[in-house]
């Protein structure tokens, strides 16, 4: 029989453990955020991998010597763990010349390996499971506890928030330095920055981060926290400080929802957090609102559509051209043939809107439609005359650059090219350059030859 408010004892525990571990997990979650957006934009990553396995052995020996998860010994072998990694990687690249993504894979997997020896051959006297040590304990994390001014605590939840503060203090006064030495390096060394120092505060935040993540989360969520919020983040945001917020706002997330995935679905939390992070990349890959794949194909075929139109404007432009201004005025031109499905749909398009009148065959433009046919054409023979000036090209090689150019030369490159030529002159193929404003009319220019 469940004793009178037993089961509020039940509801207030499990709400405690479900608050404690996503707020552990959220605090190790906005650390490897922060660190890892400086990583992603540097295109060190690996570097990042490396550095999240090759503390291991630094544990096992910080443990060795006394010390315990997420306290100052570990923490300090891990901490050295990490600096030997890139010093290693660095020394490799600059005594041998390998490159330096090959020497962090040499020098990451030779101590991950080492430390994995070490754990299993000392496993007998220390409290250290290789398992919990690549996939954590975040399931227990909110049994282990402290008390703070009569409260009791998480361990691994005050480590993580030490070092998060640590670490935004940190990347917070040498945020400007660091950004500049991650977008270019060479002009931050001659600038007088000192980019040495700038990187190793990095990499010593990035190592504080990991090391805090292992006993939560272990070291395969602190990998993808590393890489995949900041990944994520640069295809949503393009300012650096955005990148840091909205990376950190996603393993934050990330770690949240999966904690709760994973609760329900009775699964390792570590693992779930990890595929939800790659879920959220996922989405921004196709939904992100400039470089996703949906942006993407609807600019391919607003620009797609925008082309199909403007090319059966200036095929009837330069037929009505051809035909010249009486004859085209009184009745009109044949109506081309359409070059695609587009460009039919293009054309039943231009007959809604009143840019084409098509009669039995023959079609006209209106003024607004001319006034959009010239600009196109005006476009492609500004280019063409100014590639016959500067470019060592045949004349039959100036079309199809300069075909596809039309659609993309703004009216401040008209009058750039423009300015260049003298007045009255015509492009390579003795055709005249169509004025900047529409004729009287809407129609071609009288007297144009073919």
């Amino acid at each position: 029989m469940t004793p009178p408010g037993g089961c509020w004892l039940v509801a207030d525990a499990g709400l405690a453990l479900h608050g404690w571990s996503m707020a552990t997990v959220a605090v190790v979650a906005a650390s490897c955020g922060l660190v890892g957006s400086l990583l992603v934009v540097r295109r060190m990553s690996l570097l990042g991998d490396a550095i999240a396995h090759a503390v291991l052995p630094g544990i096992v020996v910080g443990v060795l010597v006394g010390g315990r998860l997420g306290g100052p010994l570990v923490f300090a072998g891990a901490v050295a763990a990490a600096l030997l990694t890139v010093w290693l990687t660095r020394t490799l690249h600059a005594a041998v010349g390998l490159a330096e993504d090959a020497g962090a894979g040499v020098v990451f997997t030779t101590l991950f390996a080492a430390g994995v020896v070490l754990v299993t051959l000392v496993a007998a006297r220390v409290d250290l499971d290789p398992e919990c040590v690549l996939f954590g304990v975040l399931e227990l994390a909110a049994f282990d506890l402290v008390s703070v001014a009569g409260i009791a605590v998480p361990r691994a939840f005050l480590s993580a928030a030490a070092v998060l503060a640590a670490v935004a203090v940190l990347l917070g006064a040498t945020w400007r330095w660091q950004v500049f030495t991650a977008f270019d390096p060479a002009a931050a060394r001659a600038a007088g920055l000192p980019v040495t120092t700038v990187t190793t505060l990095l990499l010593t935040a990035v190592a504080a981060a990991t090391v805090t993540g292992f006993e939560a989360v272990g070291a395969v969520l602190v990998v993808a926290m590393l890489v995949v919020p900041a990944a994520t983040a640069e295809l949503l945001v393009h300012r650096m400080h955005q990148v840091a917020a909205v990376a950190v706002g996603v393993a934050v997330a990330a770690g949240c929802l999966g904690w709760l995935a994973a609760w329900a679905a009775n699964t390792s939390a570590a693992g779930m957090i990890a595929v939800v992070l790659g879920a959220i990349y996922a989405a921004a890959v196709v939904f992100a609102p400039t470089d996703g794949l949906v942006a993407r194909a609807a600019r391919a075929a607003s620009l797609a559509w925008r082309v199909a139109r403007e090319d059966w404007l200036a095929r009837i432009w330069r037929a009505e051209e051809a035909a010249g201004q009486a004859a085209a005025g009184a009745g009109g031109v044949p109506r081309p043939r359409p070059r695609s499905v587009l460009e039919r749909a293009a054309a039943a398009w231009l007959r809604l809107t009143g840019r084409v009148s098509d009669r039995r065959g023959t079609v006209r433009l209106s003024a607004a439609g001319a006034r959009e046919a010239e600009t196109v054409v005006r476009s492609h023979r500004l280019w063409e005359a100014w590639l016959g000036r500067h470019a060592e090209l045949p004349i039959d090689h100036l079309h199809p650059p300069a075909e596809w150019v039309e659609h993309h030369l703004g009216a401040a490159m008209r009058e750039r090219i423009e300015s260049e030529m003298a007045a009255g002159e015509v492009d390579p193929h003795g055709r005249e350059i169509p004025p900047e404003m529409p004729s009287p009319g809407g129609g071609p220019p009288s007297g144009s030859s073919r």
